[in-house]
């Protein structure tokens, strides 16, 4: 198999073309050949399966996001390496993978590291400090962030104060990292967009922000948790299960989305995180990019 250096070398872009790869890789792999208004990326979860059965490994998700999908930026999930967030020797060895393939780490889902919106404070502060490690991984992976939580047990009021303190002495800790701190509506009250927009107004942090999922709203309209949650935007997760004949998302409009994000002005990264079951993992996260890929260039 042709490497990459000597595939740059065959196109005679040579060492510059190091650092413009990820930029080409976007462009040859958009059929519609329009540049889109967002970049994509692609959540490591998408591959949960593939991981957690032994047939992927961490180390090797950047190559199969830039070989297997055209994808030349990825979403880590800590659950995957998470007994790794100090080794930097294994970090090292992760960021040249990346780099090797011309990919860009984007950003770390982290969960297991206790409730930042704890409404007991030695739990709550427990919490934050276990988060200290990954803002620090995240810096040697060149991520721009990390992606937590706001989970609590209370009433929302007693909840949302709770992730305020919490969210904000990690977004504290971050800043001085060069990190941010963004939430995804990810079950109980953190699906209420309303909810989980006043917090983040509540913590009035710069680099806290949140990541915006279409799908993770169960009683509350994922259209309008999306608008509620945009303006505070640092990442956009593309949630896929089901697609119907037309290689539409059966119960989430994409135009509607789409439409949603490109009017709060975000040019940033929206992640593929493909949950299906009809599809396998592979041709899930294809479908989903070539759905965002049709609907992008619509609106862009």
């Amino acid at each position: 198999m042709t490497d990459r250096r000597s595939f740059l070398k065959h196109l005679g872009v040579g060492a510059l073309g190091l650092s413009v790869l990820p930029a080409l890789g976007r462009q040859l792999a958009n059929p519609t050949g329009k540049q889109l208004f967002f970049d994509i990326s692609l959540a490591e979860w998408s591959l949960h399966k593939t991981l957690f059965g032994g047939k992927l490994d961490n180390l090797d998700f950047p190559k199969t996001a830039a070989e297997t999908f055209g994808i030349h930026a990825v979403e880590y999930v800590n659950q995957f390496f998470k007994d790794k967030a100090k080794d930097t020797t294994y970090l090292a060895d992760l960021n040249q993978r990346a780099k090797d393939y011309g990919v860009t780490n984007v950003l770390i889902m982290i969960d297991g590291e206790g409730p930042l919106g704890s409404t007991d404070d030695k739990e709550r502060t427990q919490a934050v400090e276990n988060h200290y490690k990954w803002v620090e991984a995240a810096k040697f992976l060149g991520c721009h962030a990390i992606r937590v939580n706001a989970a609590g047990k209370g009433t929302p009021e007693e909840v949302k104060a709770a992730a305020i303190d919490g969210l904000g002495r990690l977004s504290e800790f971050a800043a001085q990292h060069s990190i941010s701190v963004i939430v995804e509506n990810h079950g109980g009250i953190s699906s209420h967009g309303d909810w989980l927009s006043a917090v983040l107004q509540g913590v009035g942090k710069t680099n806290c922000g949140s990541l915006p999922d279409f799908g993770n709203f169960y009683e509350y309209d994922r259209y309008q948790g999306v608008k509620d949650l945009m303006p505070f935007a640092k990442g956009v997760s593309a949630k896929a299960n089901v697609f119907d004949e037309k290689g539409d998302e059966a119960h989430i409009d994409y135009r509607k989305m789409l439409q949603i994000v490109k009017d709060a002005g975000y040019r940033g990264h929206i992640g593929i995180e493909y949950e299906g079951s009809e599809l396998s993992e592979e041709e899930g996260i294809k479908a989903t990019k070539r759905l965002l890929e049709r609907v992008g260039a619509e609106l862009s």
